[in-house]
Order: structure tokens, then C-alpha cells, then sequence
């Protein structure tokens, strides 16, 4: 019998049956062998290119730079883990809820934001979750949601954080976002339909705006306003230029571009004096940061006051191009008046500024946060010195660069998840009440993502008979301020101070001079009385 079948050719059929075992028997064997290799990215990561997309409370995959702060981040996490689930010597269990740090972990030459820039972020963040940690209340894990470099990879990110608002250890926010971009906005928008409070630590376009989404930065609205103050008492000859990053994706850029038109544009004469570039962050044909034909036209027109419409990576290639300008005399000051979180380190390294000093060119920012002025720190409020007491307790990480405080970012970013815990402790004080804690440790209530917002929606500044009142508010490292429901605040900070930073600074006359008081957002509701 088996040698009949042995002996008989294969027909058509018998050769489909052959080859359809033979690939099930191919599939059965590769799914084993995926399945026995070590997952790449780890647990609620996925692969999307060269990066690793979602969210961990572990390690993830990030510029080897990272490394160290990324091991800290998880190191501190599973010691609040522990500390619920495993307490040593008997200790009583500390509950926790979770924060998420929404940003990319990767960069190059185009992306989001630089490998600095996600360091200096990350530390920032950090060390507020340190110090959060350090008090009473529930305890904070800060879980990295790499939603990669071009901000593009944000719906996994978005659907693996939505369910753990519903967890025992509820998801309570989330802050990051750096950029405003249409990406940013639909991330923002797509949290807000789950009900999730979302913080844009460095977010300045007045086109971000989303029901559940607050910015602890001023936005390019605010800062002009501030520059406007400065230049009533710093008018100039009126004779104004416009410079503007022409990238259509960049919402930063065009609102800022608008923002100064509305603002200065009649009395600098600024439509009939402009020019676009190209900025470096994007995909747009071109090559970038070509200013050549700018800073002709900004000596052409002989304008005192330049008015820079782009990103803080693409002015410092302004300055060089006026500084080295064949046609530009430099017998007469200019200034570049600019909005920002700080002072960009690439602005103040020592070639920029010998340009800055040598053509008579001075940048004038109106920023989130004046860390230049902070000297050695001995003189600051309790807010900005305990920031950077933490901050200090970090150690060097070389992934910061040089002056890691100037640009802002890590005194935004440590303010925006202080916001998100200090709302969280004052619901969770509500909830369970401020006496002993209960008997029971199982009893214990935590806040969620409802009640967070509906305490942040009340972190507001108050009007009294003396003036304005910080009962409620925030007591950030970049100053006081609040937030509220009005429609007409758009959950941007108010009262949140708005220094403009002259640099290079002039030169000491011998004569202290007295620094004007900054410009605080929405301070007309307060008649200009802001705590």
C-alpha cells in the first residue's frame, strides 16, 4: 500500500496540499522564533523606524546620551512601586498616581527638539518628580511617552495612556509637547476627549488651544505685550524690520509673524519691510538657514529694530550673516527683539556674542523665565531656589551642554509637572480629608484625571480689598502664577511674569540700576497688582 503511494506521481491537488503544509509549517516556525526573540522596545513600546513609540515607566530606548537620566527616571519610579506594593521594615504603603512626560527621546539635525534640549527637559522634569516625592501625599511615577522626533508617532501614545486614567494607579496628566505644530494640537485635542489635563511647559502659539489643554508659558500674544512695554520706554527711531520663518507646518512661527504685524506693524513699518527664511526644524524643500538676502535688506533699509519671527536654533545664523554683511556699517546700534523660553545657550557662546559686541547688535527676548539673572542663587524666592537646589543635586550630565538653566527649558518643564502634582495632593487632601490617614491603608482615595483638572480650573489668582491674592496658585521656579475658567484666559498662566533679557547685557556704568518690574500676563484683570 505505501509503495503505491510512494511510487505514484504527484498530481495538482497533491501538490497544493504539499505546499500549503509547507507554508503553514514556514509561518508556524517564524511566529515561534519572533516570539523566542528579545522584544526590541520592551513592554507598551512599539516599533516605528528607528525608534521605539509608547509609553514605559522603565527604560526606554532614547539618544545614548540619555542613558543616565532616562535609568534615574525608572529607578525612581519602581522605588515608589515598591514603596505600594512592597514597603520594607514594615512601613506603611505610600500610594501613587502617574504623570506622563510626553515628548520625543530621539533627535537629528531636523527633529523636534535637540538631544540638549530633551536632556535638559527630562532633568527638569525629574527633579520636580523628586521633590513631589519628598513630601507627604501619594507618591508619583513619571512615565516617558516617546511620541518621536518629528512629534508625528502621537496616536500610540495617546491610546496606550487613555485606559490608564481607569487604573489603580490612575494616569492623572500628562505635559510635554514642545512644539506647536498641527501634531501637537491633535494630541492635545485627542487627551481632552478622554478628559485628561495635558501642561505645554514651552508652548507659546495662540492657536494651541484644546478644553483640557493649559500652558505654563506665556503665549506669543503675552510676550509681544511685553515687548510692547519695553519698547514705550525703548521706542528707537522707528525704523522696523520683519524676519519670518515661511514653514507652513510651523504654527509658532506664522502666529508669531502675525502677532507682530498686529502689535508693531504700523508704527515699525513692518509689511513694507520684511523678508522670510527657511527654518531648520521641518521637511520643507530648500536649503535651510539661508539669511543672505535678509540681512542685505535689514541694512538696506537701515532698521534699528528687527523683529525675528523664528525658532532660537536659526538666530544665532542671523547674527553671523549681519555681522559679516559687506553693506552693513555697524556705525549704528540694532537690536533683535525675539520671544522665547529663555535665552538659547547657541545665542550666548563666545563666537555669537564677540559678533553680537563687535556689530553693535543686542537680542532682546521677552522669555517664560530670566535665569541669567539668577546669579548664584542665594537671593531667590523659595520657588526658583528649591528648583535649583534639586537641580543641582542631579550632578553634571555632559547631555546637558553647556549653561543648561539659560534656554528655560528645565525650569518650564520641572513648573509644569508641579502644577499636575500640586493638584493632585490638594484633591487627594480633599478626597481623604487633611487628618491621620486611615487605619485601613486600602481605604485610601486616590484623586483622578477629573479631579485634577477641576483643582487646576481653581489654581487661580484672587482679587482682594490689599490686592491681588496667591492662595491657591502656583509658586513656580519661573514665578507665580495661576490658572483659571474664563474664556477669556484660554488656560493660558496669569500673573505669570514675562521678563525681557537684554544680552550682551551693557556694559556696569558703576550706577546700580534699578530693574523695571516685568510684565505679568493678564495683569489688567488685577489693575496691574499681581502677587
Amino acid at each position: 500500500m505505501l509503495d503505491r503511494f510512494r511510487n505514484r506521481a504527484l498530481g495538482p491537488a497533491d501538490k497544493a496540499v504539499v505546499l500549503a503544509v509547507s507554508v503553514l509549517l514556514i509561518a508556524a516556525v517564524a511566529f515561534v522564533v519572533v516570539r523566542m526573540l528579545p522584544d526590541k522596545c520592551g513592554d507598551g513600546l512599539e516599533s516605528a523606524g528607528d525608534e521605539c513609540v509608547g509609553v514605559t515607566a522603565g527604560v526606554l530606548e532614547g539618544d545614548p546620551e540619555l542613558s543616565g537620566l532616562i535609568q534615574a527616571v525608572a529607578d525612581e519610579n519602581a522605588r515608589v512601586e515598591k514603596d505600594w506594593k512592597d514597603p520594607e521594615n514594615g512601613q506603611a504603603r505610600i500610594p501613587y498616581v502617574r504623570i506622563a512626560l510626553m515628548m520625543p527621546f530621539t533627535s537629528d539635525a531636523t527633529s523636534a527638539m535637540s538631544t540638549a534640549q530633551i536632556a535638559r527637559s527630562l532633568a527638569g522634569a525629574h527633579v520636580a518628580q523628586l521633590r513631589a516625592n519628598a513630601q507627604a501625599g501619594p507618591r508619583y511615577e513619571l512615565l516617558l511617552a516617546n511620541d518621536g522626533k518629528d512629534l508625528d508617532q502621537w496616536r500610540p501614545v495617546v491610546d496606550r495612556l487613555a485606559p490608564m486614567a481607569d487604573d489603580d494607579a490612575p494616569l492623572v496628566g500628562v505635559f510635554g509637547m514642545p512644539n506647536s505644530i498641527p501634531e501637537t494640537l491633535a494630541a492635545a485635542k485627542a487627551l481632552s476627549d478622554h478628559r485628561i489635563p495635558v501642561i505645554g511647559p514651552i508652548l507659546t502659539s495662540t492657536t494651541m488651544q484644546a478644553d483640557y489643554f493649559f500652558k505654563t508659558s506665556p503665549s506669543n500674544e503675552l510676550l509681544a505685550r511685553a515687548l510692547g512695554a519695553y519698547l514705550e520706554k525703548n521706542p528707537g527711531d522707528g525704523t522696523g524690520f520683519l524676519v519670518s520663518d515661511r514653514r507652513e507646518q510651523d504654527s509658532y512661527s506664522t502666529d508669531l509673524r502675525d502677532v507682530f504685524l498686529k502689535h508693531f506693524g504700523q508704527k515699525y513699518g513692518l509689511k513694507q519691510r520684511q523678508a522670510s527664511y527657511l527654518g531648520l526644524i521641518g521637511d520643507d524643500k530648500g536649503v535651510p538657514q539661508r539669511f543672505s538676502d535678509v540681512a542685505r535688506s535689514i541694512c538696506l533699509t537701515k532698521a534699528d529694530t528687527v523683529f525675528f519671527a523664528g525658532r532660537d536654533h536659526d538666530l544665532p545664523h542671523l547674527v553671523n550673516r549681519l555681522a559679516n554683511e559687506p553693506s552693513c556699517g555697524h556705525d549704528a546700534p540694532t537690536r533683535i527683539l525675539k520671544v522665547g523660553i529663555g535665552m538659547d545657550p547657541e545665542s550666548t557662546v563666545k563666537d555669537t556674542t564677540a559678533e553680537l559686541r563687535d556689530s553693535r547688535i543686542t537680542l532682546v527676548g521677552a522669555a517664560s523665565v530670566d535665569t541669567l539673572s539668577w546669579g548664584d542663587g542665594k537671593d531667590l524666592p523659595a520657588g526658583p531656589k528649591g528648583f535649583l537646589n534639586g537641580f543641582k543635586k542631579l550632578g553634571d550630565e555632559p547631555a546637558w551642554g553647556e549653561k543648561p538653566l539659560d534656554d528655560g527649558y528645565a525650569v518650564m518643564y520641572h513648573d509644569a509637572f508641579t502644577v499636575l502634582a500640586q493638584a493632585t495632593e490638594r484633591a487627594y487632601d480633599d478626597i481623604n480629608g487633611d487628618g491621620d490617614p486611615p487605619a485601613d491603608e486600602d481605604a485610601v482615595d486616590l484623586p483622578n484625571h477629573d479631579d485634577v483638572y477641576n483643582t487646576i480650573i481653581n489654581m487661580n489668582i484672587l482679587g482682594t480689598d490689599s490686592g491681588a491674592s496667591c492662595v491657591n496658585c502656583v509658586r513656580g521656579a519661573g514665578g507665580t502664577f495661576g490658572f483659571d475658567d474664563s474664556p477669556d484666559t484660554r488656560k493660558w498662566a496669569v500673573c505669570k511674569p514675562v521678563p525681557v533679557i537684554e544680552y550682551p547685557a551693557a556694559p556696569a556704568t558703576g550706577t546700580a540700576k534699578k530693574p523695571g518690574r516685568d510684565y505679568r500676563t493678564y495683569e489688567d484683570v488685577f489693575d496691574g497688582s499681581c502677587p
